[in-house]
């Protein structure tokens, strides 16, 4: 099922309901699936990208001939890769490359910036690293005309919101995330993400729970892959910064989002400290929704270095 059926789905109100605990709601692993749920790589950025990718069974366990995908990476800041605050680059190009080689008929590379736009697409270098792949690829689209307003029917606290046009009309969804810290969730990374594909954000600061609002819009917004850019994780004082810079040089990868953003929690220092998975809140709900797994010591995690 594509992100546009399962939308029709959700709005003729055909929901998979489940009675009992939130572990029943959780993926169980085929004996006979090959690849792990969580792939690590450390090694130069676009190797290590794709490396990441292919330990899950390549791009084409993902994207198939003729689909239209869309890339979230951050680009919301006038920042160069150096700070941290957007996802490298090369990461996002490599992502693209490979969504080409799968076949897919159209990429979009989409945030909604916090800061000019064009000063983001420039200063990020995200918009200059596509170029050699489309150079009508990479967009951050502000105007409201190209937002649909969209119900979440599983809400717990944000009951709707708009989306991006382009998102909806997608068959598949990357998060391609930089790890970085955050002030009011602690960090940022793919479930965060999201964030960046509706048209008011602010909404979910001022008008819901900021945690439990993340989860609703990752029930329609779920990736159906996660590549945290780990190259640089911006340790303290996120999003923003400038901050504390770790160079770690790694890339996780996940068809789980959850699964991807509680690894990240779990392998890197945050504030000059170490938590689990379980001290975030909206990937505690998230896992306890039954969206993906925190559980990552029960996860299968392959890790190799370039």
């Amino acid at each position: 099922m594509n992100r546009r059926e399962f939308l029709k789905y959700q709005a003729m109100g055909i929901l998979w309901m489940v009675a009992g605990g939130y572990e029943l709601l959780l993926p169980k692993k085929s004996v006979a699936e090959p690849f792990p749920d969580i792939a690590v790589v450390k090694g130069a950025t676009a190797a290590a990208t794709r490396a990441a990718v292919e330990l899950l069974g390549g791009m084409k366990q993902v994207v198939k001939p003729g689909n239209r995908v869309i890339i979230k990476p951050n680009m919301s800041f006038p920042t160069p890769p150096e700070r941290a605050s957007n996802t490298h680059p090369e990461v996002v190009r490599e992502l693209a490359f490979m969504c080409k080689e799968a076949g897919a008929s159209k990429i979009l590379v989409l945030d909604n910036t916090l800061s000019s736009k064009e000063r983001c697409l420039e200063k990020s270098g995200i918009r200059e690293a596509c170029k050699a792949i489309d150079n009508k690829m990479v967009f951050a689209l502000s105007d409201d005309s190209l937002y649909k307003a969209t119900d979440i029917p599983k809400y717990k606290s944000m009951i709707k919101t708009e989306i991006m046009k382009e998102v909806l009309k997608s068959d598949v969804l990357i998060a391609a995330p930089v790890a970085k810290s955050h002030s009011g969730t602690g960090v940022s990374l793919s479930m965060k993400g999201m964030m960046g594909l509706i048209y008011n954000r602010r909404v979910m600061h001022r008008q819901y729970d900021l945690h439990t609002s993340i989860v609703d819009l990752c029930t329609i917004l779920k990736a159906d892959l996660a590549v945290i850019d780990g190259t640089r994780v911006l340790s303290t004082n996120g999003p923003y910064g400038p901050g504390k810079v770790l160079h770690e040089n790694t890339i996780i990868a996940s068809k789980d989002m959850v699964a991807a953003d509680a690894y990240a929690v779990s392998i890197f220092e945050w504030y000059g400290k170490r938590f689990k998975p379980r001290q975030v809140r909206h990937i505690k709900e998230a896992h306890e929704r039954g969206l993906g797994r925190m559980d990552i010591e029960n996860l299968e995690v392959k890790s190799i270095a370039l």
